[in-house]
């Protein structure tokens, strides 16, 4: 397999781990060039149509978990005899080796680690799947502490490899549940019970119940309660002992109850979550000549158990354990190393004691003659005897009337809690009269209109129902009345109607609302209305606000400006102002705009900003020179910028009685001025 490409896509790598399912490798996909993680099953399993065919189906309800504690299905395929799996590659290492490292870990760490678990094994619960296999390999632990579980769905299609569900149990034997050891029946409070005895691994150092074989392993499970936890708070213990109930109903319903239930006790007991260690990896931690690793027991060894049919003979797999090197050091762990089949009677049945051997005889003694007793001491015996006899009589009466009193007082009484009433109580005053009456809880939150937040809506049973201490009260505690959620400006029409669905609200548009915006492209969600963060009732409609595109904007009016003033006026306004060809007027000075090009007031699209910027040309206001002299009307002209013709008599003294163009008009700068002088 190593070097060889699978489909043309997938090169194999380096060998990661082996088990008797499958054997995984480190890869590369050619096309996308990332590095991935291939797991190819084993010839005797992918020779199977019924396996392929099922592992196909279980590999893309695996894809579908979209969840990040969750090692991702990239893709599945079959090439020639071989099926595998390309999947996430997280390099790090597993809890195993944290367990291996640190031997048991604090409660605040074994809380965070066992939260980051339960996470996707609810999100799997809520897909209808069932992992089967919870147990430290299966939980990988990458870089920046990250937590994710392995092998969602796998163990269901290896289940039905020539055997039904009901007559094979595969699994760890350390981790399985009474139910799939004495029925082969699994649901989401089989991976509760699991979960349980990992967190009690984690507290711990070791797994509940270890053994020889797995046979004795299996058995405890079935007949033993799971022991406390100790040195930890109560709390931490009683997460524990509830997960790992022999009786299925007595569990939390699925992991997602189960998270719930660690978060409250945290929370409860005021400890923070803290950062998870990256382990170093079994492999790596082998090669250090100080580190021998333990050999793996019988216990935690992934096991397929045939229940009902003793002796079947078809192929079973080995355990699944990382790929490690020979250690010389380490002697071979003893019991059954590869993966067996075990009938559910030879499971179920006890342990036979060990054979005793017989107890040789002893000695006689020699017999002495009896000595005789007078009979005022045949008498006086007879009396103290009666006496013992009546006194023990009487005190066994007087302990079985006791216990019996008791018996009944708890049954009848003592162990019977009053259901308090709840409804309107604030959530931290309801959770104390709970604890008072001894009876445990859980919290759903509801939108309410007329009920503030954090106040107790309804309790099931309702209050005055009479209840076992320990017993369990739901609580619909007030979230208030909903909020509009904040939608980004810019998203889709659909994501905006999905967050405005998800808290209970209704979505609508209304064109009337749009609004024109630079920011937001034309189409999109500009805004809601009501604003979001607004609390409004249950149900109530929200408008959807969306975007008309850029506003059409009037060209201001810079008529008389100069051109540096109506070119700032025109940028700020939005426009590109350009300067064109200048012209003559009448009526604006030089230099300055006589007008604008499309004409002021003209809406201009969001697509054409440009201005052109009309200047007017040079400009001169003609000056009084009738009157004046010859020589001095020809000063006065051309000083004001104009040429000048003069008519009839040029002398410098003839005097100036008309001019061509009158005084005080408008004309371009060089203009020719005729005056005529007598």
């Amino acid at each position: 397999m190593i070097g060889g490409l699978l489909e043309q896509r997938y090169r194999v790598g380096a060998l990661v781990a082996r088990g008797g399912m499958s054997t995984v490798y480190r890869g590369v996909d050619t096309r996308l060039e990332r590095t991935v993680a291939i797991k190819v099953m084993d010839p005797r399993f992918s020779a199977d149509p019924q396996f392929v065919a099922r592992f196909e189906r279980e590999a893309r309800a695996a894809a579908k978990l979209h969840h990040p504690g969750v090692v991702q299905v990239h893709d599945q395929g079959v090439d020639e005899d071989r099926v595998y799996l390309v999947m996430e590659l997280v390099d790090g290492g597993t809890l195993r080796d944290l367990l291996t490292a640190r031997g048991r870990l604090d409660v605040p760490l074994a809380l965070t680690v066992i939260e980051k678990i339960l996470s996707p094994l609810a999100a799997a619960h809520r897909a209808d799947l069932v992992h089967r296999d919870v147990k430290p390999e299966n939980v990988l632990i990458g870089p920046g502490g990250t937590v994710k579980v392995a092998d969602f769905g796998l163990v269901r299609a290896v289940s039905t490899v020539g055997v039904t569900s009901d007559t094979m149990i595969l699994g760890t034997v350390a981790y399985l549940s009474p139910e799939q050891v004495t029925t082969g029946t699994t649901d989401a409070r089989s991976d509760v019970y699991s979960a349980g005895v990992l967190l009690y691994e984690m507290l711990t150092g070791a797994p509940p119940y270890v053994g020889d074989n797995a046979i004795s392993v299996a058995y405890r499970h079935v007949n033993d309660e799971v022991p406390p936890v100790p040195d930890v708070p109560a709390e931490v213990a009683e997460l524990v002992r509830r997960a790992t109930r022999k009786e299925p109903f007595l569990r939390p319903a699925d992991a997602e109850s189960f998270l719930s239930e660690v978060e409250t006790a945290r929370a409860k007991l005021g400890i923070a979550a803290v950062d998870v260690p990256v382990p170093v990896a079994a492999t790596a931690a082998e090669e250090a000549t100080e580190h021998v690793p333990a050999p793996v027991s019988p216990a935690e060894q992934t096991l397929r158990v045939e229940p009902v049919r003793v002796g079947a003979g078809a192929p079973f797999a080995e355990p699944t354990v990382p790929v490690r090197r020979p250690n010389p050091l380490v002697p071979p762990a003893g019991g059954p190393q590869g993966t067996r089949a075990i009938s559910r009677a030879e499971l179920l049945a006890p342990p036979e004691p060990k054979p005793v051997g017989p107890t040789p005889p002893a000695r006689p003694r020699p017999k002495r003659p009896p000595k005789k007793k007078t009979p005022e001491q045949l008498y006086e015996e007879m009396r103290a005897r009666g006496k013992r006899q009546f006194i023990t009589w009487l005190s066994v009466v007087v302990v079985a009337a006791i216990l019996i009193g008791v018996t009944v007082w708890w049954l009848a009484i003592g162990r019977v809690a009053t259901v308090p009433n709840l409804v309107g109580q604030d959530e931290t005053v309801a959770t104390a009269l709970l604890d008072e009456a001894s009876l445990k809880k859980t919290v759903r939150r509801e939108n309410s209109d007329t009920v503030p937040s954090g106040q107790v809506i309804s309790t099931d049973p309702p209050a005055g129902t009479k209840a076992n201490q320990g017993d369990l009260v739901r609580l619909v505690v007030s979230a208030g009345k909903p909020v509009v959620p904040q939608v980004n400006g810019g998203v889709e029409v659909a994501a905006a109607e999905r967050e405005i669905t998800s808290v209970g609200l209704k979505a609508q548009l209304d064109p009337a609302e749009d609004e024109f915006s630079d920011r937001v492209p034309k189409g999109k969600v500009v805004t809601l209305k009501p604003a979001p963060g607004t609390p409004v009732p249950i149900g109530s409609t929200v408008t959807i606000v969306l975007s008309k595109g850029s506003e059409p904007k009037p060209v201001p009016s810079v008529t008389g400006k100069t051109k540096d003033e109506a070119f700032a006026e025109l940028s700020a306004a939005g426009f590109e102002p350009v300067e064109g060809p200048t012209e003559f007027s009448d009526k604006v000075d030089g230099g300055k705009v006589i007008r604008t090009d499309p004409p002021a007031g003209t809406n201009m699209p969001p697509g054409n900003r440009r201005v052109t910027v009309v200047l007017s040309a040079d400009t001169v206001t003609v000056p009084q020179v009738e009157g004046k002299t010859v020589k001095e009307a020809k000063k006065i002209l051309e000083e004001a910028g104009l040429k000048v013709d003069v008519q009839f008599n040029d002398r410098d003294r003839a005097r100036v009685v008309n001019q061509s163009v009158r005084a005080g008009e408008r004309v371009p700068k060089d203009t020719r001025i005729t005056i005529i002088a007598v």
